[in-house]
């Protein structure tokens, strides 16, 4: 589970990303979440993007993908979703802020 803090840093990183993967007319197939979870093992934040031909609400596509690839869905703004799993410990790339231990 992400906290405020680092889902704000996650935020902030993806801002400079693009889509690597287009959802259009066909949506959410088995083949495109394959390689959401190929892209997350690799850099661990990724940038989806869903067409303005795609019916699916953007918000549960990305509720679907994050189950489906045991990811964490860091934001959905408009047609765009951003997901981020944390890579293994010699494939981390991204180092998050510490969570605040509860007093």
């Amino acid at each position: 589970m992400l906290t405020s803090k680092q889902r704000a840093y996650l935020k902030s990183l993806a801002m400079e990303l693009d889509p690597i993967i287009l959802l259009g007319k066909a949506s959410l197939t088995t083949e495109n979440e394959k390689n959401v979870d190929e892209a997350l093992a690799k850099r661990e934040l990724v940038k989806v993007g869903v067409l303005k031909n795609c019916d699916d609400d953007p918000r549960e596509i990305a509720e679907t993908l994050a189950e489906h690839t045991r990811s964490e869905v860091v934001q959905v703004i408009g047609k765009k979703i951003v997901l981020y799993r944390q890579g293994k410990d010699k494939n981390r790339k991204i180092e998050l802020p510490k969570a605040r231990k509860k007093q």
